[in-house]
């Protein structure tokens, strides 16, 4: 699997005076690992956001880190700005090569499915990721899913039906379904979406609860007020 170098400089700039970095074009970031204190960087922002939509969350990085020794790390976690979308703080996780990790692994849905093509039906996907375990060297970049097998409205696809790389396991329940095809409406059901409705209509579940005229100076009552109790 390729890996992508990323440099980045140690950081002694914390709290609210890392909006100044932010000006300066960097991203101030912190890198974790097991059992060792986390260290505080700053790296590129226009790299940075160039390499986190190229690798996402599941692509090994050689973070060279300025005066120590390259570290192999994966993304975890990115805070953004809610109004720009800007990249404001970035996670770092170090791995170790030998001991497994898991991570969520995009799916790309692949192939051309009969119900959809011929039939006319619209394809169903109920998730867009997947969780694995496996050594970080077997971690793949997406997993591809072949919908051909979708021939019908009654075929299914389940997360068993995925085909993984040797040495990667899926860690989400195998029986649950991931895709299927939807038939396409009828035109009885085509008819009843279209059809208008008339101004003053009222849904007949709110029939029931019109309110009677309200009598001169007094307060409206609904119209199946029930009766007074005897005491």
């Amino acid at each position: 699997m390729e890996k992508i170098k990323l440099q980045a400089k140690p950081r002694e700039i914390f709290g609210k005076k890392v909006a100044k970095l932010r000006r300066e074009g960097l991203v101030p970031a912190v890198m974790y690992s097991k059992g060792k204190d986390s260290v505080a960087l700053t790296i590129d922002k226009k790299l940075f956001d160039h390499i986190y939509k190229v690798s996402g969350g599941n692509t090994i990085i050689i973070l060279e880190v300025e005066g120590d020794k390259n570290r192999n790390v994966l993304i975890k976690q990115v805070e953004k700005n809610p109004v720009t979308d800007n990249i404001l703080h970035a996670d770092f996780y170090q791995i170790s090569m030998k001991e497994k990790i898991t991570a969520m692994i995009p799916l790309r849905f692949t192939g051309d499915s009969k119900a959809v093509m011929d039939l006319g039906g619209s394809l169903i996907t109920n998730k867009s990721e997947i969780e694995v375990e496996c050594l970080p060297g077997d971690l793949p970049h997406e997993i591809e899913v072949d919908i051909s097998s979708l021939e019908d409205f009654e075929s299914v696809l389940h997360i068993k039906d995925i085909k993984v790389p040797e040495g990667v396991e899926i860690k989400d329940d195998i029986e649950e379904t991931l895709a299927f095809v939807e038939a396409p409406r009828t035109e009885e059901e085509m008819a009843e979406l279209e059809e208008p409705v008339e101004e003053g209509e009222m849904p007949e579940a709110e029939q029931g609860q019109a309110e009677e005229p309200a009598a001169e100076g007094g307060e409206s009552k609904p119209a199946e007020a029930q009766e007074k109790k005897s005491e």
